[in-house]
């Protein structure tokens, strides 16, 4: 019987993509933690107060769990900002093939300059382009920063090491926040 190399690899990406998040961006656990994200991003480079100025939303993932042997994947769970307002959860997935080898995790922002780049995010059709790049956040990075398709990428490592770090590829979800009922059973989207 002979095995591929490729089986482990592919059982690590389909456990990434199916484990369950029991997070959501209502939950007061995962708003302190896109908080605490967002803080991160703003003390590593205070010129970075610009796009958050700046930009129409941001979505956030304070932890991406990244791992690959050829084959890799990616997920993370964070929030998404429209006007300064959270507005709802974000989810990213992210398949490779290719020369990748190690494990990391990170942290994630996208910063959305246009309206039309937000609402293609929320629509849950939004996908990085291949040539689409992230900066690394560091005191400085961003001055020289520049939206690529509406859309500008910084991340922040946490740990692990990684042969391979684009955010090519990577694929969201969205689901906005849901009102607390008013006592009928129903909910009803924030606006």
């Amino acid at each position: 019987m002979t095995r591929t190399p490729f089986a482990p690899s592919l059982l690590l990406v389909a456990l990434i993509a199916a484990i369950p998040t029991t997070l959501h961006a209502q939950d007061a656990k995962q708003r302190t933690k896109c908080e605490e994200a967002t803080q991160l991003f703003r003390s590593t480079d205070r010129d970075m107060a610009k796009f958050f100025d700046d930009a129409v939303g941001y979505a956030i993932f304070p932890s991406v769990g990244k791992g690959a042997f050829i084959v890799g994947g990616a997920a993370g769970t964070g929030c998404l900002y429209e006007g300064g307002a959270l507005v709802g959860q974000a989810k990213l997935v992210q398949v490779t093939v290719g020369l990748q080898l190690g494990g990391q995790s990170y942290a994630e922002i996208i910063f959305f300059q246009t309206h039309d780049a937000i609402e293609s995010f929320k629509s849950s059709n939004f996908e990085m382009s291949a040539q689409l790049s992230a900066v690394a956040a560091a005191s400085g990075a961003s001055a020289n920063a520049k939206y690529e398709l509406g859309v500008l990428v910084f991340t922040i490592a946490k740990g692990g090491l990684m042969y391979e770090a684009s955010v090519g590829g990577q694929k969201f979800t969205f689901k906005p926040l849901t009102a607390p009922s008013s006592g009928d059973g129903a909910e009803q989207k924030q606006d």
